[in-house]
């Protein structure tokens, strides 16, 4: 069955519930989560005017292709309130598809590896954490190597 990463974060509400329902909700779609991040604090990105964020990300098993998935994880937003306002701002939800196996695809949907996830240590952190080893489809460096990269 494909494997993908899914990033999660939340800075409005209850951002520790706000990713644990995400997660519940996942399952509850047929998605199965083999493994999850530990949560961790960080500072906004892009936007800076706006609170701190709760991120993680998961590993996770599917029958759903890069599009359902996709298509899957804005639902699970909408259901839970996100509204987009303003980009890299404030949200109680957000879920990102950052890798789905090994695949290069860019669409005016969906593009996987997600396009900026190897600049950000709050994608690479998490996901690095879970599997090291894994093997970024695009740049051919380990998750663990490009997060140490972001980070010293």
């Amino acid at each position: 069955m494909p494997r993908a990463f899914i990033a999660l974060g939340s800075n409005l509400g209850d951002r520790k519930k706000n990713i644990a329902e995400a997660v519940e909700r996942m399952r509850r779609r047929g998605i199965k989560i083999i493994k999850m991040s530990s949560v961790i604090e960080t500072e906004p990105y892009g936007y800076k005017e706006q609170e701190k964020f709760l991120n993680a990300a998961c590993l996770v098993e599917t029958e759903l292709s890069p599009l359902e998935l996709l298509d899957v994880l804005l639902d699970i937003e909408k259901e839970m309130g996100r509204e987009r306002k303003i980009r890299w701002g404030p949200r109680n939800i957000d879920l990102d598809l950052i890798f789905y196996e090994d695949r290069v695809i860019r669409e005016e949907r969906l593009e996987v590896p997600h396009p900026d996830a190897h600049n950000r240590t709050f994608v690479m952190g998490p996901i690095a954490e879970i599997d090291p080893d894994f093997v970024h489809p695009v740049l051919k460096k380990k998750v663990g190597e490009i997060y140490r990269e972001l980070v010293e």
